[in-house]
Parts: structure tokens; sequence; C-alpha cells
């Protein structure tokens, strides 16, 4: 048997959740008002997920969008969602590699990519690859971690991080500013939605090692749970944040 992949991994301790992002839903709409979307509004996400943003948004605001993501079971949640919404006949969603997808150039009034920066390689990367597809006027939506205080250094190692990975939230913009874009509006996850987020892992990680006792691939899935609940408690919730930054292209 094939050890899991770390897409596997994630697709484990994802189970429950359909914002695969430290947002709650009160958060995830109030970035549908933060961003001015509105019935005609036509999104492209980029590492959708589970769909939930795209399908919220078109039950709420009635806005239309497609979503490519890597991963198979999250796109059959995200059409389960999209029909259990009633909006299978506004949002889209394809199997591929984000980082390869090719939209036709201005077709979207908004692009987005929350939390998978690493499509393009970082956050610089990845708005080089959103804004062809953005039409003259429209927005990009960027999902990042920042660091909310200066950590240890320890912190870098126990997270999987080198120390230019990630900026501050002033740093953020600045890189963003250097991408080619204005920070115009954001929403920022709290400690709460990085807990309840986090936990909902440990949840479901320790669920299916309860439901699978004599998996050989166990101890990955242990470790894996392990890992990620020790470095939140002692470094995540503390140090690190999470936000949408609403952004213009300057071009």
């Amino acid at each position: 048997m094939e050890p899991f992949s770390y897409l596997q991994l994630h697709e484990i301790a994802e189970a429950d959740h359909r914002i695969i992002n430290p947002f709650t839903d009160d958060k995830l709409m109030a970035l549908g008002l933060a961003a001015h979307v509105t019935s005609g509004t036509r999104i492209l996400d980029l590492a959708c997920g589970k769909g939930e943003m795209l399908c919220r948004w078109a039950q709420e605001f009635g806005t239309t969008g497609h979503g490519v993501d890597i991963s198979e079971v999250f796109l059959a949640a995200a059409r389960a969602r999209a029909e259990e919404l009633a909006v299978a006949d506004r949002v889209s969603f394809e199997h591929g590699d984000a980082g390869e997808h090719v939209a036709e150039p201005a077709s979207y009034d908004v692009v987005s990519c929350l939390g998978a920066t690493w499509i393009g390689g970082g956050i610089t990367g990845t708005v080089a690859l959103m804004l062809p597809a953005v039409r003259p006027g429209g927005l990009l939506l960027v999902g990042e971690p920042y660091w909310s205080d200066p950590p240890p250094e320890e912190a870098y190692a126990a997270m999987g991080l080198g120390v230019e990975d990630f900026a501050s939230l002033v740093g953020t913009a600045d890189r963003l500013a250097a991408a080619g874009t204005e920070l115009v509006e954001m929403v920022l996850a709290d400690g709460d939605s990085w807990d309840r987020y986090a936990a909902g892992q440990w949840w479901a990680l320790s669920t299916w090692l309860r439901d699978n006792p004599d998996d050989p691939r166990r101890a990955a899935v242990q470790e894996f749970l392990e890992d990620g609940r020790r470095t939140h408690l002692m470094y995540q919730r503390r140090y690190f944040g999470w936000g949408v930054l609403v952004l213009r292209p300057l071009q």
C-alpha cells in the first residue's frame, strides 16, 4: 500500500470543513461584501478546495464562477455543495493544477486564490498568475498567512517555513504593492476562527485513526496530527495571522 501523500493527509484533515481556511461563514460573507460582488460578478477561484466561496456567493449574491483544484475529493464535495444550494447552473469546477490553469485573458471580474499561494511559488508569483485573467477594473483576492508578531527562531523549523516565506501584515502589503496591486480592503481571521479551523482538523484526523485501527499508514496520520496540534498550540495561534486581502491591479 502506497503511503499517504501530503494532499491525502490534508483531505483527511479537512473532512469536516467546508471552508478550507481559518474563516467562518460570517467572515466569508463579509469578504463578499468587502469585495462588492453582486449579481453577475464572474469569479475565477484558483485552488478552490470544496468550492464554498463560489457556492455561497452564488446563493447569496447571485455571482457566477469557476473553480480549479488538484483534489478530486474536494471537487466532489464542491459539486455536491453546488447541488445542495441549487447553484450548479452558476458555478463549475475543474480538476487540475491551479498553477497551470490558463484562463481567457481579462475574462473575470474577480480572481481569487485563498490560502494557496504555493501555486505560484509564493505571493508574488501567484499574483502574476492571477493578473492576466482579471478584466480592467476587476479585483484580486489573495488569502495569505502573515506574522502577527515576530516569531522566535525555533518557530520556523517547527512550522516547516523559511524566514522569507511570509512577512508581517504590512510586509505582505508591501510585497503585493511591488507585485503591481493596491490594497483596498481586507477581512482577517481571528484567534477563534484559527482555533476552530485547527481543532476541526484534529478531530477529523483522530476520528480517522479510530476508524482505521489496522491501516498500515496510521503512523503518518498520527505524526501529522501530533505535529499540527503542537505547532498550533506553541506558535501558530500566537504568532501567525491569516486573512484575505482585496487588491486592485495598478495596470
